[in-house]
């Protein structure tokens, strides 16, 4: 998979993108990620990208210019047309769901702004505009940093397991959240290990499992309960504590 990032800092990306799983993807070759500062494509000779806003107002605003030569750029460059992302908090809220429909795709550009916003005209470009939450940034490269590796996570080889991705929160069970995990010691500081865990009957276990994911979700994101079909044994279960 090629991912593209269309940046005025392209220096941001060099941690983020040097360690852990996203180092070890680019290491195998199952991910290549590029960052273009479309800087270089500005047209005047001060280098120009951004601008007063016509009508006044605070900030400026980035120009369409050097973005659509970039983009155009990076389509001849790689004889690919890429799945264009602006990041904007007026895009819809990136969710798990998003990072398994990109994880898809050959070929992601996104794009990110600065600034106080972008010239309407840009978003002409995008397939989609996405947000990682109701509140701004100064930029768009951490909100594109944090998709990217959603997304990258979910490729084939990433992992380590890989039903790994599928047991995560929001893609566990339809999109439930994730059960209560443990590991050595059995006790610490008079925390104990619930005993099913150390039962081995795998069947128990699953069972107990399915039910703290469907507790842990209803106590704390009891709207992503809407969005499932609940068996008519756990719907008892969850009345039986008070949950529903």
């Amino acid at each position: 998979m090629l991912i593209q990032f269309l940046t005025l800092f392209p220096e941001m990306f060099t941690g983020p993108f040097s360690y852990s799983i996203i180092k070890r993807a680019r290491d195998k070759g199952l991910v290549t990620l590029e960052m273009v500062n479309f800087r270089e494509y500005a047209q005047d000779r001060h280098l120009s990208v951004d601008d007063t806003p016509y009508g006044g107002g605070p900030g400026m605003i980035l120009k369409p210019e050097p973005i659509f030569k970039a983009v155009e750029d990076v389509g001849a460059k790689t004889g690919s047309k890429p799945y264009i992302v602006l990041t904007t908090p007026q895009g819809e809220t990136f969710c798990q769901q998003t990072a398994v429909e990109l994880s898809k795709l050959p070929h992601l550009l996104f794009v990110c702004g600065h600034y106080e916003g972008f010239d309407e005209r840009i978003r002409t470009l995008a397939d989609r505009e996405l947000s990682i939450g109701d509140y701004v940034l100064t930029g768009g490269e951490l909100p594109a940093m944090a998709m990217a590796e959603a997304v990258i996570r979910l490729l084939p080889g990433v992992l380590g397991d890989p039903q790994a991705a599928s047991k995560d929160s929001f893609s566990f069970n339809n999109g439930i959240l994730d059960y209560p995990h443990y590991t050595k010691p059995v006790e610490f500081r008079g925390m104990i290990v619930p005993a099913i865990l150390l039962s081995g009957d795998h069947g128990k276990i699953e069972t107990w499992r399915r039910e703290q994911a469907l507790l842990r979700t209803a106590r704390r994101r009891p709207e992503l309960l809407s969005k499932i079909e609940l068996t008519v044994g756990e719907r008892e279960f969850l009345k039986k504590m008070g949950l529903i």
